[in-house]
């Protein structure tokens, strides 16, 4: 089949047109002479029926060719067909970018970090949300605005017309409450990359970890200068016996001291390595009653009035706490010790356990002890943190007792209560979610539930 050329059909069509126009103006006049009037009309209607095809096609090119391209036969309809192809393609291009650039945006948007972008003349292209949070912008208002008249920190200002972004800058968000660190990175044609992190936190750790060294390191050194000079005095004084013992005496005291410091560290060290105890190993509320009770009377000395919750109490009779013993027992007994600790002589300390309607477990220790300032109590479960520092260390106090409280009852689902007035003694409060406290089959049915409980129920 021989394929013809769209623009010789379209010629060929004029010649027949003019032809045929030729034999219709013989038929009518009647002479030979007169036959080119027929033509030049032929070929007239060509033209005409060809240009009307070609408005047609300007006319849809003008518009939004969301329709069709006028399907005409002869050149003016494969041009037609073949633009609108062309532009379909292109539309489907557009869109496949589109859709492309809205799918890194969003990767962007999900970023932990702010990204900015700022084009030549340091106006802002584009900026996800935690960038536009870390400098207080507005992602759509802000958007073609010179950044350094929105950000006006002056050290971002000389960070950004430096040009030197080797390494990243340091310093305080607009609002004064974060610090970020901002790193800036060219690319393009003097376009640049704003990368913001907020290290706040990470700067809080970091001043912790140093206290933290300095602080044991503190803590151990004290002890150890006293072994020290007792033993330099041992060795190069003669002593009489009751010198020698009392200078052992003091030795082991700084030795024990060194070792409930190094016992409670490693005690932190483990809770905060270890996975969370698990919730279906149960543990007898007695009997860390009865063990926090005989430690509490060998740390008093007969010097305090001890009120522990009896042992055929119907709250603790039965009554289990799922989680880890040795870490119960240690949150208990360090609330214990602290107030006894800190309750003078002939002082009273209570220790309470009780069920709440709910099902919760409650832990109370309470004593008519020395207090504690209300703006002091945030503080209490930071590490090595001493409201009265030298009064600590002359009760063997290490400064970590109620940062293990603090995790262990974390680490159970629990909350640590605390509540505390200069002179009229404190009050520490676990609190143990229902999932982890039970009361079992015997007792539960030797001590029916009170009419408030069964309401609850």
């Amino acid at each position: 089949m021989i394929v013809v050329p769209r623009l010789v059909r379209t010629l060929l069509a004029m010649l027949a047109g003019a032809a045929v126009g030729g034999l219709m103006g013989l038929l009518l006049s009647g002479r030979g002479g007169l036959a080119w009037v027929g033509a030049v009309l032929g070929v007239a209607w060509v033209v005409l029926a060809d240009a009307l095809r070609g408005r047609r096609l300007v006319e849809w090119l003008r518009g939004s060719q969301e329709s069709a391209a006028p399907r005409d036969s002869g050149l003016w309809g494969e041009l037609g067909f073949r633009i609108e192809r062309a532009l379909r393609v292109r539309e489907q291009q557009r869109v496949r970018e589109e859709l492309r650039l809205s799918q890194f945006l969003a990767a962007i948007e999900a970023s932990p970090n702010g990204v900015l972008l700022l084009d030549a003349n340091e106006q802002i292209e584009w900026c996800n949300s935690v960038a536009a949070d870390h400098f207080g912008l507005d992602p759509v208002r802000d958007r073609r605005q010179r950044v350094t008249n929105l950000i006006r920190t002056p050290a971002f200002v000389s960070y950004l017309q430096a040009g030197h972004y080797d390494e990243a800058t340091t310093l305080f968000s607009p609002r004064g409450d974060t610090t970020l660190s901002v790193l800036i990175r060219p690319y393009g044609e003097g376009m640049r990359l704003v990368l913001s992190q907020d290290i706040t936190e990470r700067l809080r750790v970091e001043a912790m970890r140093r206290d933290f060294v300095a602080n044991v390191s503190h803590e151990i050194r004290t002890p150890l200068t006293v072994l020290s000079g007792f033993i330099e005095t041992m060795r190069n004084l003669p002593l009489s016996e009751v010198e020698r013992v009392r200078v052992l005496a003091l030795m082991t005291q700084q030795a024990d001291r060194m070792h409930t410091l190094v016992s409670d560290l490693l005690t932190l060290a483990q809770l905060e390595g270890s996975p969370r105890p698990p919730a279906d190993r149960w543990v007898g509320v007695a009997s860390l009653w009865a063990r926090a009770e005989i430690d509490a009377k060998a740390l008093s000395k007969g010097r305090h009035q001890l009120v522990f919750t009896a042992a055929d109490d119907p709250h603790l009779v039965g009554t289990q706490v799922a989680g880890s013993e040795s870490e119960l027992f240690s949150a208990l007994t360090n609330l214990v010790s602290n107030a006894v600790r800190y309750t003078p002589e002939g002082g009273r300390v209570e220790v309470i356990w009780q069920l709440q309607l709910g099902g919760s477990g409650e832990v109370i220790v309470r004593d008519t002890g020395i207090g504690i300032e209300r703006d002091q109590l945030p503080r209490l479960t930071e590490r090595f943190y001493r409201v009265d520092g030298s009064r600590s260390r002359d009760t063997g106090g290490t400064g970590l007792g109620l940062s293990i409280v603090k995790h262990v009852v974390q680490r159970h689902g629990g909350q640590l209560l605390v509540d505390s007035e200069p002179g009229a003694g404190s009050e520490f409060r676990i609190v143990l979610p229902p999932a982890r406290v039970r009361r079992s089959g015997a007792s539960a049915e030797a001590d029916p539930p009170s009419a408030a409980e069964r309401s609850a129920a």
